[in-house]
């Protein structure tokens, strides 16, 4: 068996497959317990049990949500014995009674527009039943998050990485909410970002690469949480989980025009390529990129990147590095500058057969490490995955949780 460990800001806990988790609250009851009757031995009569008071602090049909259920039990002997609070399909909210027995609270809050049905019961064999519901949402906040369920394992860069529809004011909050869980401890922290797009965005980096063979689960558990002013509700709890895969890095090295694929720290191949004109837009980003997804034949188009009509072409083997436009891949029309020149439009690009070539060895979340100079600078932590180009203290203090 595994051991795993729930991890802080720094050292997190996630699952996460898209599933809808029940959060409940209860109806203030004032119930009839019925207690078991038991024959009276020498009169005769029938022992009865005194009716028991139960108040609840959600009512009605437009009850408050985002907060957790609270039962209590009042003027009687008798204390709870379990409290199950469930939504419409039948999934129970968690929650605990108290040492004295005398309340019950939910460890989750309840979720907008949902109805509830609640049913205690004591110790001295009562059970009351009641149903409620809460108010529906002005606004839903959704959520992508990557990696997704389609994608098993990747590479030692990947981050868990999760945008919202609306703006998220309350970050702190929101973050308490995901809980990320890794196969040996691995250390990391959740930062706050602007994607590439403007949305809100919030990343879970480790310290350092991921080791190969971890496995990961992100559990985001946001039903019944507010982002805040216009973001709206969250509706559903979210989930995930990938392994990392081989110990993978590209190399691009923009001095001796060569990208070199290592494996655990090994050399693998080495081939040679073009990269960004130095000098303007075209030059490529240097620092360190995440192959965000191996795209194949596309069709490249200059204008679609600010740099006007220079180009229109379809090409093979497309390697998306960055959301501005950044790729490497094929381009056997630049080859004459392969291994001396640095001469495209901002990619790595190599021949056909070796672009193939490292087409079908890398991963998603590979990292593409650029060292060399005639870069234009680091992406910024949004255009892509560009945190890596942080440091570690930089990255930590992007959290909203301290």
């Amino acid at each position: 068996m595994r051991s795993r460990r729930s991890l802080s800001s720094s050292n997190r806990r996630r699952s996460l497959r898209p599933r809808h988790t029940a959060v409940a609250g209860v109806a203030a009851l004032t119930a009839a317990l019925s207690a078991c009757s038991g024959g009276g031995s020498g009169s005769g009569d029938d022992a009865k049990a005194e009716k028991p008071k139960v108040s609840v602090n959600l009512t009605g049909s437009q009850a408050k949500a985002g907060v957790p259920v609270t039962v209590k039990l009042a003027g009687e002997d008798a204390k709870l014995k379990d409290v199950a609070v469930a939504d419409a399909e039948g999934t129970k909210l968690a929650g605990k009674v108290a040492a004295d027995g005398r309340s019950w609270t939910s460890a989750r809050k309840a979720a907008p527009g949902t109805s509830y049905t609640v049913r205690a019961t004591t110790d001295k064999g009562g059970e009351a039943k009641k149903a409620f519901k809460t108010a529906a949402p002005e606004k839903v906040n959704k959520v992508t998050i990557t990696p997704g369920s389609s994608l098993k394992t990747v590479g030692v860069a990947q981050p868990l990485s999760i945008v919202f529809d609306h703006p998220v004011k309350n970050k702190a909050e929101v973050e308490k909410h995901l809980k990320v869980t890794t196969s040996n401890d691995t250390t990391g922290s959740w930062g706050w970002i602007k994607n590439y797009d403007g949305k809100d965005r919030v990343d879970w980096r480790p310290r350092e690469y991921w080791k190969s063979g971890t496995k990961v689960e992100l559990d985001a558990q946001l039903n019944g949480v507010d982002s805040g002013s216009d973001g709206g509700w969250f509706v559903r709890d979210y989930d995930t989980a990938v392994t990392v895969g081989k110990n993978q890095v590209v190399k691009v090295n923009l001095d001796n025009k060569t990208a070199t694929l290592t494996r655990d720290g090994k050399t693998v191949k080495r081939v040679p390529m073009s990269a960004g004109t130095p000098g303007g837009e075209k030059a490529s980003w240097g620092g360190t990129s995440v192959l965000m997804a191996k795209e194949g034949t596309i069709n490249m188009r200059s204008e679609t990147v600010g740099l006007g009509d220079s180009y229109d072409k379809m090409v093979d083997y497309s390697m998306r590095l960055t959301w501005s436009g950044m790729y490497a891949h094929a381009a056997p029309w630049n080859a004459a500058y392969f291994g001396n020149t640095n001469h495209s439009s901002g990619c790595v690009g190599m021949s056909t057969s070796d672009a193939s070539w490292l087409y079908g060895q890398v991963q998603v979340g590979d990292p593409f490490e650029v060292s060399g100079s005639g870069s234009k600078g680091t992406p910024d932590p949004g255009n892509g995955y560009g945190e890596w180009n942080l440091s570690w203290a930089d990255w930590q203090s992007k959290s909203a949780v301290r």
